[in-house]
């Protein structure tokens, strides 16, 4: 690699690094090319030379934020030998920690909007989907009979609950939640939800037709 190589990669990984602090300073609306290029010392012009656009630079951040919670959840996952329904409560409940630690940065994974005619990236998507193996691998060993679809739909569903619990309960307005009481929330509603999914393939197990080889 030339040294011209070398100085665009450091200015490049520089700006990433400088735009994640100024998320989570100032959160996203706070991000200014101007700031950022004065910050590693170059041409506001010359940032759009590190990156395509703004949205590629939020995005960036986004995968760095994204690597983080994976090792969050994977330390979560091997505290100690537990059923897979208590995994999924420890991944939920180190998520809402996460989210709670890193709020600005949590919060622009969020509120990231593109243009409607710009198409995410396919590096995004996979450091996004990536992070549903925490949920769908326990999943799995719940509900063997389950397809792959239906595993992953359910997966998605289960995340939604969690992450509409953290957002409201991280909210600092009127509907804020002590996060002791808040993470006790997240693990009944995990439980809960669980039991009541066990519950019903149960029942539908039992109702299922009998064939000639039962």
């Amino acid at each position: 690699m030339t040294k011209a190589l070398e100085r665009r990669e450091k200015l490049r990984s520089d700006l990433i690094l400088a735009a994640e602090r100024m998320i989570a300073n100032r959160g996203l609306t706070g991000l200014k090319t101007r700031d950022l290029a004065r910050e590693i010392g170059c041409a506001n012009g010359a940032v759009y030379n590190l990156v395509a656009d703004v949205d590629e630079l939020i995005l960036r951040v986004g995968s760095r934020t994204l690597l983080r919670l994976d090792a969050a959840l994977s330390a979560a996952e091997s505290t100690g030998p537990h059923s897979p329904q208590e995994t999924l409560v420890r991944i939920a409940i180190a998520y809402c920690d996460f989210a709670a630690e890193n709020l600005q940065l949590w919060r622009a994974l969020f509120e990231h909007r593109m243009e409607a005619d710009k198409i995410v990236p396919d590096w995004s998507i996979e450091d996004q989907m990536q992070l549903f193996r925490h949920i769908y691998v326990p999943l799995a060993a719940l509900f063997p009979e389950r397809g792959a679809e239906e595993l992953g739909i359910t997966a998605r569903s289960l995340f939604s609950a969690v992450h509409g619990m953290v957002a409201l309960g991280l909210e600092q307005k009127l509907v804020a939640v002590p996060l002791p009481a808040l993470r006790k929330e997240i693990a009944g509603l995990v439980r809960a939800m669980i039991d009541g999914l066990i519950a019903r393939a149960a029942l539908a197990a039992k109702s299922a037709p009998r064939t000639a080889a039962d």
